[in-house]
């Protein structure tokens, strides 16, 4: 083409090798947003109580500097004791107990490991043995087989109901599954006869269980059971010149040869897998089969391997987002018909969040920014009918708007104050702009996306409304509040272990490990992937040997009761089985528990006492502590600082209603240095407010708006640090008119407190 000197070249492809000016642009988010392709929804497999045995998944080798670090998965076990399986770095001769605080990892330690691209591994000891783990391979798991026979299960479940769905229709449901190994699919003795593979077996029998249940079997045959299991099924795999399937990959000329066999051969059958007539409509392959075979009647994909590759994610994905196509060829539209769903072995947030992170890498899409031209074709029909489009320069100048109120940054990035004026609906649009304010906030929501970790270089410093904090009312409050307090604690040992006795008795029941199915609809937006859960199957359990650790010296270190109390709680409980059912979640459910009623017992039995005169807070620490606050402020007339930091809708709510009442004179959000001290650990009250009541003297208060008054639904031990700042003003109530510490989520709840 260049030697005849064109005077252009009109570009057409999917994937630019090397990125030029394009004329036309339709990506990802288009063609979801426009409903061109398959919505996508994702059923994770969820794995609850499986901490039973030491757990360690090798992750990824490398390099820290020049020093070889290997990551792992492991269950790490927090302050508070609770178990969750998180990642860590670890080198050579790292004492897994020390670096996970959990007493099951006792003697397994870090051996030898190899970064070597593509031979990266890790050794690990433990008593009796040494194990090497590759990329990806795990011990201590639960049954790997049975995860893998729950995923073909649900995936034909899936398929099934989409069948009972689409086939009155005449579209023919295709379902995927990627696996690790042919081996595991078909296998050939040493004089070349094939023999089923464990995951073939395992999909007939529970095809053939599904097939006998009523659900599926009606009059009208939506759902074709007439094939038997096995001809429902087959694999496509690299053929070698035998004519049998092969791991083979594609870096050398056999390789590529073999592969090329088996594309063919599915590509032939690619239209006729379409039809009703032919009964396969399951297939196993070993890779994303290639480009070009994404047949439009994929409906479930189901990855029983390692996703190694975000750019694998989306090739695998890929293979089903195609429109589908009825039995005539017709293509059908809608994401009422057209819905990908994907199993997999991870949570629907994390299938999300790489899923997002690799469309940005591999497609340059700018998720979570507003450019210039982002408004450009909104439009609007005029009362004559005419219509008016935005176009690009008040496109750019509605841009230039938001960069100038900082709710997006230089370069266009959504700030998280544009998130949340998008969410208290309070993003102000010029007024020229206002016949498409709707379009406008439509569009944003698409941008805005989730809220992003705030960067500790954007605090700004909030001054002191000095008119107000000098005010003679701002004294006043502060003196009723001002003082110190200390506390004695005294209670009832042998009435807190009735009572923990009790609790035990009808605390929840302890479970077996067990698996579940969360389900969620994935929404891919200029904002980003953003998952929302749509269901949650019935939990099945999983069989797995279980080791007891020392249940005393566990429950000891965590509730601080010597060991003659907890043998007489478990004892007189009557759960002590539960512990064998299922250790971990035993231990975890006694120790809160346990904790929760000695915590409920302090705060019974706690007794605050004023201290004198000179152990205050000074009123000078609002001059002397500097203030830090990032974009989520309120700018404010009432309030002793010029703006009001708020954590939380309510906050907002509450201080926005503040500033517009009337009868409230002035108020501050306490700040963080005035913290009340508890068994528990210090406790920070809300708001300080001053209240003019028809024109009675005026009524002090300290308020707690936290987002809920329900004891059990604050989080741990917030609820009785609430109750000893209750404990602790009732010591300040002393003279005339003190102030009153109330609970209230609204301005309206506070004053209805007013007598």
């Amino acid at each position: 083409l260049e030697a005849m000197n064109p005077l252009c070249t009109l570009r057409y492809s999917a994937t630019h090798a090397t990125k030029h000016h394009m004329v036309y642009k339709l990506d990802a988010v288009d063609a979801y947003e426009r409903q061109l392709v398959k919505q996508i929804e994702v059923a994770s497999l969820d794995i609850q109580g499986g901490h039973n045995k030491p757990y360690v998944k090798l992750l990824g080798v490398g390099f820290e500097g020049k020093k070889p670090v290997a990551e792992v998965e492991l269950d790490v076990q927090s302050k508070t004791g609770s178990i969750k399986r998180m990642a860590k770095k670890v080198r050579v001769d790292d004492d897994l107990e020390q670096v996970t605080k959990n007493a099951m990892y006792a003697n397994y330690v870090v051996g030898e490991f190899s970064a070597k691209t593509g031979a990266q591994y890790m050794d690990l000891r433990f008593p009796g043995g040494e194990e090497q783990l590759t990329v990806g391979q795990a011990v201590g798991d639960v049954d790997d087989d049975a995860i893998k026979r729950m995923m073909i299960k649900r995936t034909i479940r899936e398929h099934l109901d989409k069948e009972l769905r689409l086939r009155p229709k005449g579209i023919k449901v295709l379902s995927l599954f990627f696996i690790d190994s042919v081996a595991n699919y078909r296998q050939y003795s040493a004089d070349g006869v094939a023999a089923q593979g464990k995951f073939a077996q395992m999909f007939e029998e529970e095809y053939t269980a599904y097939a006998k249940s009523s659900r599926y079997n009606s009059l009208f045959k939506e759902v074709d059971l007439s094939a038997p299991a096995s001809g429902v099924h087959d694999g496509y795999f690299s053929i070698d010149k035998k004519g049998g399937w092969t791991d083979t990959g594609e870096s050398n000329q056999i390789g590529r040869d073999s592969a090329e066999r088996a594309y063919n051969l599915i590509m032939k059958d690619k239209e006729r897998l379409l039809s009703f007539d032919t009964p396969l409509k399951f297939i196993f392959s070993h890779s994303a089969l290639r480009e070009g075979w994404d047949n439009p009647n994929v409906f479930q994909i189901c990855n029983l391997r390692e996703i190694n590759t975000e750019r694998e994610r989306r090739q695998t994905i890929g293979r089903g987002l195609r429109l589908c196509v009825d039995q005539t060829g017709q293509r059908l539209r809608g994401f009422e018909v057209n819905t990908l769903t994907v199993i997999a072995n991870e949570s629907y947030e994390d299938f999300a969040d790489k899923l997002q992170k690799e469309m940005e890498a591999e497609t340059g899409i700018r998720f979570g920014v507003v450019e210039g031209h982002a408004f450009a074709q909104l439009a609007v029909a005029g009362a004559d009918g005419d219509v008016d489009v935005l176009g690009a320069e008040r496109s750019e100048a509605m841009a230039q708007h938001l960069k100038a109120l900082g709710l997006i940054d230089a370069k266009g990035k959504v700030q998280d104050s544009l998130r949340q004026a998008i969410k208290d609906n309070l993003v102000p649009i010029p007024p020229e702009l206002e016949p498409f304010k709707a379009l406008i906030m439509e569009r944003l929501r698409k941008l805005a996306g989730k809220l992003d970790i705030k960067n500790a270089d954007d605090k700004k410093p909030i001054a002191l409304r000095r008119e107000v904090y000098l005010s003679p009312d701002f004294k006043a409050l502060w003196d009723r509040i001002k003082h110190r307090t200390t506390y004695r604690v005294a209670f009832d040992n042998a009435k807190l272990l009735d009572t923990c006795v009790k609790a035990l008795q009808d605390a929840p029941k302890v479970t077996p490990t067990r698996a579940r199915f969360r389900k969620a609809d994935l929404s891919i937006g200029r904002g980003g992937v953003l998952a929302e859960s749509t269901s949650d199957s019935v939990h099945e359990t999983l069989t797995e040997t279980i080791a007891l650790p020392d249940l005393l010296t566990e429950l000891q270190d965590r509730t601080q009761l010597t060991r003659r109390s907890l043998v007489d709680v478990l004892q007189r409980s009557g759960r002590l089985d539960d512990f064998k059912v299922n250790p971990q979640q035993f231990i975890d459910l006694a120790a809160t528990y346990i904790n929760r009623y000695k915590q409920h017992a302090i705060v019974d039995g706690i007794r605050y006492t004023r201290l004198g005169d000179n152990h205050i807070w000074a009123q000078e620490l609002f001059e002397t502590t500097e203030l830090l606050g990032y974009l989520n402020t309120l700018q404010t007339e009432k309030s002793v600082y010029e703006s009001v930091l708020y954590d939380s809708d309510i906050e907002f709510k509450f201080a926005d209603a503040l500033e517009k009442n009337e009868s409230v004179k002035l108020y501050v959000k306490l700040p963080s240095w005035f913290k009340i001290p508890t068994p528990l650990g210090s406790y920070n009250p809300d708001w300080a407010v001053v209240v003019g009541h028809d024109g009675e003297d005026k009524l002090y208060f300290v308020v707690e708006t936290k987002g809920s008054l329900v004891a059990l639904d604050l989080r741990t031990g917030e609820s009785d640090k609430i109750d000893c700042g209750v404990k602790h003003f009732e010591a300040l109530a002393v003279g005339v008119n003190p102030a009153k510490f109330v609970k209230a989520k609204t301005l309206d709840g506070l004053l209805a407190q007013v007598t």
